[in-house]
């Protein structure tokens, strides 16, 4: 049985020894429901899309925003607009195909027919059939439009939120992060495809994973072995916006800061640093230099749903899907620039098999959250310990910090209306 709310309504404290979370965020169902109600449908912005998934009049795509289906789309003027994919008729999905283009919102169940701004614009036998039957006189179509929320964009990447209330985008992301979005997003890009991963775990998990800088040079063979991201690297920082919901983590060339002396202490002993591995095709790693700044890698999480990546040549944006307390499901959506000439799009195909479900580099993370889930189902009252860099939120110039997960989970108890105390 599902303990209620109140039963952790007591502070996530940050004691002498770091910041504590109870174990059952992740497992139990009350807390679920206040996430929908709260964050995903809350005083936040959701990722739900790529403009250049819809580059023409009439396309659509249905995603989710928590676990709440929605279309996204672009009108006969062009507009984006975002509906809750929900029928205003008995409440069956709309649309059940990923993507396509149409000219109207059609019903399968009663055939009710929205036009891409949402209104609706037939109802079959709505005033009925030989004078008998239809719809009341009162009924008025106008007053039965889909249900939509509010859309931003920014240089193409585009958010959504149920909140009337809600902040502007930019102000929502912060300065730091709106300038990560136009450094990637910089010009045209093109869409190269699509991931799908489902993993029997807490979506939260996955959001600690990707706000722990340090872990990646311990749990990633591949990562650490082959000098793309390591903890000795002097070129790593780990920063989060004002409110400290977002988080940024950046890598320049790991190379130019290399020091095996620091490497073989720091890695005694460790599974994941073994230099007597070799690739038998180096060309995998065999990329270009294409941003000025000579970042490459750039791990940037945004709350709720979105992590935006670079690491070396591979683009990606990843949409978080929830569906239970022990179920979500990642969506990868790769990119490329649509000037890239053909070596470089050969190069980011090539690369794209670091990442995903199965990528040499990726394929440690959805592991590393079930192993958590498994373990943790019936302990929802033990605490995790989050002590990593000083147990408190804030930026760093290094990587040796779990700060933005305690900057994330500061954030989770303030829209659910727990109480956690920060670390001075």
């Amino acid at each position: 049985m599902n303990a209620p709310m109140d039963q952790f309504k007591k502070p996530w404290t940050a004691s002498p020894d770091g910041y504590r979370v109870p174990y059952a965020v992740f497992t139990d169902q009350a807390y679920y429901d206040q996430e929908q109600e709260h964050i995903f449908r809350g005083e936040t912005w959701s990722f739900v899309g790529l403009e250049a998934e819809l580059p023409n009049k009439g396309d659509f795509k249905s995603t989710t925003i928590g676990d709440t289906p929605v279309i996204v789309t672009r009108d006969q003027t062009g507009q984006l607009r975002v509906f809750k994919n929900l029928c205003m008729h008995r409440g069956a999905l709309l649309v059940r195909e990923p993507r396509g283009n149409v000219k109207s919102f059609d019903c399968v169940y009663h055939q009710w027919s929205f036009d891409l701004t949402g209104a609706l614009r037939g109802v079959p036998m709505r005033r009925g059939v030989r004078g008998d039957g239809g719809m009341p006189a009162a009924f008025d179509m106008v007053n039965f439009g889909l249900d939509a929320l509010r859309v931003e964009s920014l240089n193409g990447v585009i958010f959504a939120s149920f909140s009337r209330t809600v902040e502007s985008l930019a102000s929502y992301l912060g300065a730091e992060i709106v300038e990560t979005i136009q450094r990637i997003f910089n010009r045209p890009i093109r869409i190269m495809g699509d991931y799908h991963q489902y993993i029997h775990g807490n979506w939260k998990l996955y959001a600690e994973n990707t706000r722990d800088p340090y872990h990646g040079s311990l749990l990633h063979l591949f990562h650490n072995t082959f000098g793309i991201y390591r903890a000795t690297t002097q070129s790593g920082v780990s920063h989060m916006d004002a409110t400290k919901r977002h988080s940024l983590l950046k890598v320049k060339p790991y190379a130019a800061t290399s020091n095996e002396s620091d490497d073989n202490e720091v890695y005694k002993d460790v599974r994941s640093y073994n230099t007597e591995f070799h690739l038998q095709d180096a060309s995998v790693l065999a990329g270009r230099k294409e941003f000025d700044d000579g970042v490459t890698l750039i791990i940037n999480a945004i709350f709720p749903n979105l992590l935006l990546q670079q690491i070396a040549n591979t683009l990606a944006v990843r949409q978080s899907v929830t569906y239970a307390p022990d179920a979500f499901e990642i969506v990868w959506t790769l990119f490329g620039y649509a000037d890239d000439d053909e070596e470089m799009q050969m190069i980011r195909m090539k690369q794209a098999n670091l990442i995903g479900p199965a990528g040499l580099i990726s394929m440690e993370d959805g592991e590393a959250v079930e192993i958590v889930q498994d373990a943790v189902v019936r302990d929802g009252k033990m605490t995790s310990i989050l002590a990593m860099g000083g147990g408190h939120s804030c930026n760093t110039e290094h990587m040796i910090t779990e700060g933005p997960i305690i900057g994330f989970w500061e954030n989770y108890c303030r829209y659910l209306g727990l109480t956690s105390e920060r670390a001075e």
